[in-house]
């Protein structure tokens, strides 16, 4: 489960480019989308920060404090921040990076850069967030935790904030488990909050990653939990609301989900319980009531591409999650173009009887579909 750190920063971070894409990252006030703004500007973040004043002040939104802002950033030392990421074993994701969580390449405001504890893996791209409030109910803590854990002995990876509550129940459920969870801060990766999660945060780290679009040391600021959020929802295929009331930042990550056109489950609670009473909300809005971890793979269905969830093994469809060793062997065998059932045996080890009734189950479930008597292929 581990991640082991090879990382060389300093040779990395020797590509211009890249170089004043962290001087950018590291100066407050420029979000991604001003950086997407001068990128395309000026074909790239090396030729802005060398662009005169003049020049900067003439990109559409950016006015004088914006401009001043840019042209101090290049005076920014890296090295320092570089020094403390080799020594903490962080990494730091551009949006180019071959690691670089692809769903989060597709929001409308993808992050500029990610400082990541731990590492991110292609199983990943299989990931579900679960949300919700800080002060739960007892029942609310019950489901985060058994929704964390059961989301990862299916094979997701449970993302949430390694908020109080809810978030911190998620976690130590896929921990559990033993499987794998990613935590969004709304501060650096070195700088733990809540304190008294550090612990917890070493925990995530060593089964999944604690990752931030700020630099590590920095501490987490009331404005920067919405934008944390987009993260939350932006890197999974759908998020589960456990709690929350009528106005709740559980609520912004639910409508920030609708609009990356991601699926939105809400948990059914008591019509007298205040945190209970947003999720009924989202229910009535048309949101999936989800009771167990079958509601979230039924709904989630066919992934935009297929994820990697092991060595040779890869998941086209939600559903794959609920098969048995034996059926999950069989689908693996069989390719999206027309497969031979002998073939099938071949690469499975598995008799032909065997073969041809497992593949009946497979076609009920609609992952593959037969050609004729001897050909099938995947979905």
């Amino acid at each position: 489960m581990g991640y082991v750190f090879v990382v060389d920063l300093r040779k990395k971070f020797e590509d211009p480019e890249l170089a004043a894409t962290l001087r950018l990252s590291l100066s407050s006030g420029i979000g991604p989308i001003r950086v997407r703004q001068l990128r395309n500007h000026f074909g790239g973040l090396a030729a802005t920060l060398a662009a005169p004043l003049s020049q900067l002040r003439q990109v559409q939104g950016i006015g004088n404090k914006l401009a001043l802002l840019v042209q101090s950033a290049g005076q920014i030392e890296i090295e320092r921040e570089l020094d403390h990421c080799l020594e903490n074993q962080i990494d730091i994701l551009t949006p180019q990076c071959e690691t670089f969580p692809p769903l989060l390449s597709q929001i409308p405001d993808p992050p500029t850069m990610l400082f990541v504890r731990g590492g991110i893996l292609p199983r990943d791209e299989l990931s579900v967030a679960v949300v919700g409030t800080r002060r739960p109910t007892r029942y609310g803590l019950k489901q985060a935790e058994r929704f964390g854990y059961e989301l990862a002995k299916a094979g997701f990876t449970v993302v949430s904030g390694l908020a109080r509550g809810v978030d911190a129940a998620a976690h130590k459920g896929a921990i559990r488990a033993g499987g794998r969870t990613i935590a969004f801060l709304g501060g650096g990766v070195s700088n733990i909050y809540p304190p008294e999660h550090v612990q917890l945060a070493e925990d995530v780290t060593a089964q999944g990653a604690l990752i931030s679009e700020s630099a590590p040391l920095t501490s987490p600021l009331a404005g920067a939990f919405p934008q944390r959020n987009r993260l939350i929802t932006g890197m999974s295929l759908g998020v589960i609301i456990i709690e929350a009331a009528i106005r709740s930042g559980a609520l912004i990550s639910a409508r920030m989900a609708m609009e990356q056109n991601r699926e939105v489950f809400a948990l059914p609670g008591q019509i007298d319980n205040p945190v209970a009473l947003g999720c009924l909300r989202l229910i009535g809005d048309g949101a999936t009531m989800v009771t167990s971890v079958d509601d979230v793979i039924e709904q989630i269905g066919p992934l935009h591409r297929p994820a990697e969830v092991g060595p040779g093994e890869t998941v086209r469809n939600g559903a794959e999650l609920q098969l048995n060793d034996r059926e999950r062997t069989v689908l693996q065998a069989i390719e999206t173009a027309p497969t031979m059932i002998d073939q099938i045996v071949a690469e499975s080890g598995i008799p032909v009887h065997q073969v041809l009734s497992t593949v009946s189950v497979l076609e009920i479930k609609r992952l593959v579909q037969r050609i004729n008597g001897h050909t099938v292929q995947r979905m």
